[in-house]
């Protein structure tokens, strides 16, 4: 099933019921005055936040949603029944937009019902009519409109930390070598198209697919993947040994985190992460991490082949989430 983080659907409160006009006939009376009932409350619209970030992918084929309408009054005095309202499930972290209002809501409780639209009241029966002076109300009146609108729904992942880097950095090999996640790898010049989340003790990773050039401003996947990082505690920023110019490689993703919605993401702490260190001999890997280091940085250093230094980075992070 495809992953999808972004969707407009059209929703719709419930209509309330129409009021009636009725006339209560009792046995031996020619009149026995009105007996219109009101008409019922349509049913609300309401969202909820769950953990399941595949939801959006399950409603691709449905974009229409609504509450249930009340039902119209009845004889006898007798109410219409009120409409059921309707949750919609999404995933937690979504962003819901009313386009008609511009309101927005925050999924960040989980299984919190949301009201986004009400429903509409019933209408008025005939009975409602009675007074002294109109002893036989001719009058009722329709069910009001349920609440419409478009919404926009995008997903921002809630994961205690992200992993971001250029494309081929090692950042899906490193999640599933951390929390046993299934992430897909390729040995080459790979990015995830989807954001893969694995847990290590309690606590969500989150693979942020690879970041390019210019992402902040919508290039490649841009900000569609950099807004899946905007809620993460911290970041691990993984830099690839592989690469001959890893610290242009490092300056190039935080560039690009500095540029998105007022550089937010590049004040974030932030564990560096230098990868595919069976790739480089020791002299290279003592040449970088000195560059980093006279650039006031600390690294970490992991193979995902060397269990050692996978357990080493994995005590890292807990302790930093702790």
């Amino acid at each position: 099933m495809a992953f999808i983080d972004e969707m407009t659907i059209a929703a719709r409160a419930g209509n309330g019921g129409d009021g009636v006009v009725r006339w209560l006939h009792e046995k031996g009376k020619e009149y026995s005055g009105p007996a219109g009932g009101n008409g019922g409350n349509g049913g609300d619209f309401f969202i909820r936040g769950v953990r399941d970030i595949n939801l959006l992918a399950r409603y691709r084929g449905e974009k229409k949603f609504q509450a249930e309408d009340g039902k119209d009054g009845e004889n006898q005095n007798r109410g219409g029944r009120g409409g059921e309202d309707f949750t919609l499930d999404l995933p937690l972290g979504s962003i819901v937009r009313n386009g008609n209002t511009g309101e927005e809501f925050e999924l960040i409780e989980e299984n919190k019902p949301v009201l986004v639209l009400k429903g509409g009241r019933g209408g008025a029966g005939n009975t409602a009519f009675k007074s002294s002076v109109n002893q036989s109300p001719m009058e009722c009146t329709p069910g009001a409109r349920g609440e419409t609108a478009e919404l926009r729904i995008e997903l921002r992942l809630i994961a205690d930390a992200g992993l971001v880097g250029l494309p081929n950095a090692g950042k899906s090999s490193l999640l599933n070598a951390l929390t046993g996640a299934s992430a897909k790898v390729g040995s080459y010049a790979f990015t995830t198209l989807d954001p893969n989340l694995g847990a290590l003790y309690g606590f969500v990773l989150a693979d942020i697919p690879g970041i390019i050039e210019g992402a902040s401003e919508g290039k490649g996947l841009g900000s569609k993947f950099l807004r899946h990082i905007s809620r993460t505690r911290f970041l691990m920023h993984c830099v690839s040994l592989e690469s001959d110019t890893p610290m242009e490689d490092y300056a190039l993703i935080r560039q690009e985190l500095s540029a998105f919605e007022g550089g937010a993401l590049s004040q974030k702490d932030e564990i560096i992460v230098l990868t595919k260190s069976d790739t480089r001999d020791s002299e290279y890997i003592k040449e970088i991490q000195g560059l980093f280091a006279k650039e006031g940085k600390k690294t970490v250093l992991v193979s995902v082949l060397d269990d050692q230094a996978v357990k080493e980075l994995r005590d890292t992070l807990i302790a930093a989430l702790r």
